[in-house]
Parts: structure tokens; sequence; C-alpha cells
């Protein structure tokens, strides 16, 4: 029994130490599989996703057998108070860099959450994206686009970039540009244009519609018809318009001039 006491040529560690930290490996070994498995057990009972569930896993694992590295190493008199504090600082570090985007995109979903500068089934442009908002969580947020794609935006993009919110009034202004030939008899123009606004059902009569000459272009005198609607009626008012006015002032024989180019095609003298 004494032997198992006695240093080792050379390495200085007793046989009694390397038996135990042996021990310490197995025994240790086993123990951190049966954790992982009651881990894996318990959080299989959760609506965590797959991926998030086997990192989770093996973050743990990895874990547990640091941990029993460092108790068998101590086993055989290693000092294991540097590797403690070396291990910390990697670590520290590791969580400073890794963390730093997720901990920005958590302050940001704070005060998304706190401010409500977007909201759920809100209309907005975020970050160069339009679309419907479906969900804003703490991480994220989700747009849904017109044609069904889903557009995940970190927080930080979100309360970092200009937001467009388009529903969170109650009206909103339709604008429909449209030009019309130089030479073209302006106040009847602008009073057909005046006569479609009023009479369509949607449009508000507070405030009250108009008709604006925008620019004088280079081929055509450049008009904007503006109408009030509730927000929920927009699209449908700005496509009326669109198609009114153009079916409007091409039965009134209003010209509608478009961009042309004229080619003259000259024979060189042989």
């Amino acid at each position: 029994m004494a032997a198992l006491n006695e240093p080792l040529s050379y390495i200085g560690i007793t046989p009694f130490q390397i038996i135990s930290a042996l021990i310490i490996l197995v025994a240790g070994y086993v123990v951190s599989k049966i954790l992982i498995s009651l881990f894996k057990e318990s959080i299989g009972k959760t609506k965590l996703p797959p991926l998030v569930m086997e990192f989770l896993a093996r973050f743990l694992s990895i874990l547990l057998y640091i941990i029993v590295i460092i108790v068998a190493l101590g086993a055989v008199g290693i000092s294991v108070s540097p590797l403690i504090l070396g291990l910390s600082a990697v670590v520290g570090l590791i969580l400073g860099f890794g963390l730093q985007d997720t901990l920005t995109n958590l302050a940001a979903g704070v005060w998304i959450a706190a401010l409500r500068p977007i909201d759920i089934d809100e209309v907005v442009e975020v970050s160069g994206q339009v679309g419907k908002v479906s969900g804003i969580g703490l991480m994220s947020t989700v747009l849904m686009t017109p044609d069904n794609r889903i557009i995940t935006i970190p927080n930080k993009l979100v309360w970092g970039s200009i937001i467009v919110n388009y529903t969170r009034m109650p009206t909103r202004r339709v604008d429909v540009d449209i030009g019309i030939a130089y030479g073209t008899d302006l106040d009847r123009a602008i009073k057909l244009a005046m006569n479609l606004l009023k009479n369509h059902p949607k449009v508000l009569d507070d405030p009250e519609p108009g008709v604006v000459i925008t620019a004088l272009a280079d081929s055509s005198i450049n008009l904007q018809l503006r109408a009030w609607t509730r927000t929920e009626d927009y699209w449908e008012v700005r496509g009326d318009l669109t198609k009114g006015i153009y079916e409007l002032y091409t039965k009134e024989g209003i010209e509608i001039p478009f961009p042309q180019l004229d080619v003259h095609v000259r024979e060189m003298p042989k």
C-alpha cells in the first residue's frame, strides 16, 4: 500500500494519484453521459427547435467533460487554478465577441417593444424591405411580403434604419402621375381630373382632392392627381384613378405622350 503513495521516477506522480485520476475520468464520463441523457429528455418535452436542443446538449457535454478533466488533473497534483483562470479568460473573450451582436439585437428588441415604431399586421418598410409585420421578437423582426415570402431582419438593423410605416395612420394620400401633351387646354384637363377624383366613392372630401402641375418635362406637361382615402382603401383607389384618368383622357381626346426617339438615316456619298 505504501508503494502506491511513492512518487514514480521522473514524473513525480504516485500510482495512487494516477489510479484516482483514471477513476475520476471513467466515473466522470459515465455521469456526464447520464446527465446529458437526462437533459435531452427534459428539453425534449419543450417546444424548442431540434437544432437548438442539439446545440444546448453539445454545449452541456463539452462543459461537463472540461470539468471532469480539470478534476482529474487536480487529482494528480497539477495546479488547476491557472488553467481555470486561462479558460475563464478564453470563455470570456469568446462570449464577448460571440454575444456582441446578440446583446445588440436584444437591446434593440427592447426598444422596439417599448416605443412601438412598428406593430403586428402593419405594413412597413424596414432596412429596404417592405412587408406586413408578422412577428416582433427579442432578437429579430419578421415581415411577410405580398408574394408570401418571409423576411427575418435582426432587430439591430430594424432599430438602426429608417422605418416607413404605411398603415399606422387612418388615412393616406394617393398620388397618380400623368403627362399630357404640350398645347393641351390645361384648365380643361385639370377640370376633368378633378371631376374624376370627386366622383370616386372612396375619395374623401376632407382633405379636399386636388390636381397640380409638377413639371414641364421634355415631352409632356406632368400632372399629379392627389386624393385622400382610408388607408385600407389605398391600393383600390390608386388602381381606379390610374385606370380612370387614362380612359377619361383617351375618351376626351387629350393626348398622353410618351418618349420618342427620331432616327435620321443619311446615305453617305460614294
